[in-house]
């Protein structure tokens, strides 16, 4: 287990409450999120937390070798990157569309899927190399050992996007029960669907440059 001592607790918290504040801000993992557990329910949801926080976890031990900001400075590497992600976004918003909604079932191979979306979800994200690039720097004290301090700042915000994500899982799942109906059901998911495509159009423009 990583030691917090790697880090003053000033500056624990400071970065607990910067990654909280990032955390809160509508985006693509909130919006699937969302979308899978109104539709799929609390299990499907969680296996895709699972996944989102294993591809934050990849990204943060990336960029503390440097990978990250190789890509943040090659244009080529950074749009490859970017329009891979939209077009994963775009994706599951028409897998979502077109979803029978709980014709998944609770299976170990629908987990599965769902932890892959929520993986690659976050491994095609630029946004998540840039904040390893340029927020979390910020957040390091140049007279400590610089790796163990990326990877003790990199659990943090793991571990603060998890317990986020946990709790959108929770609040959207509890809609399931009143989605069993086929006809709100479908509503509900085109709609989360029609969103998390709004996203992606998003997601597309904020990451230009």
């Amino acid at each position: 287990m990583i030691d917090l001592i790697a880090v003053s607790p000033s500056t624990a918290v400071s970065f607990f409450l910067t990654s909280l504040l990032i955390e809160m801000t509508p985006g693509p993992n909130m919006t699937y999120l969302a979308l899978v557990s109104a539709s799929e329910g609390r299990r499907a949801g969680f296996a895709a937390v699972a996944g989102v926080a294993m591809g934050l976890a990849v990204i943060g031990v990336v960029a503390a070798f440097g990978v990250a900001e190789i890509i943040h400075a090659s244009d080529f590497l950074y749009n490859l990157l970017r329009w891979a992600g939209v077009l994963f976004l775009f994706h599951l918003a028409c897998d979502g569309w077109r979803s029978q909604g709980h014709a998944a079932g609770e299976s170990s191979a629908a987990d599965g899927r769902y932890f892959s979306r929520g993986l690659f979800t976050n491994l095609l994200n630029p946004k998540a190399g840039i904040f390893y690039v340029a927020v979390l720097p910020t957040f390091i004290d140049q007279r400590l050992p610089l790796m163990y301090q990326a990877m003790t700042l990199t659990a943090i915000y793991v571990g603060v996007a998890t317990f986020v994500h946990a709790v959108i899982v929770l609040l959207a799942g509890a809609l399931e029960p009143f989605l069993n109906d086929p006809r709100r059901e479908k509503i509900a998911r085109r709609s989360l669907s029609t969103l998390l495509a709004a996203v992606a159009l998003w997601f597309a423009w904020s990451t230009a440059r």
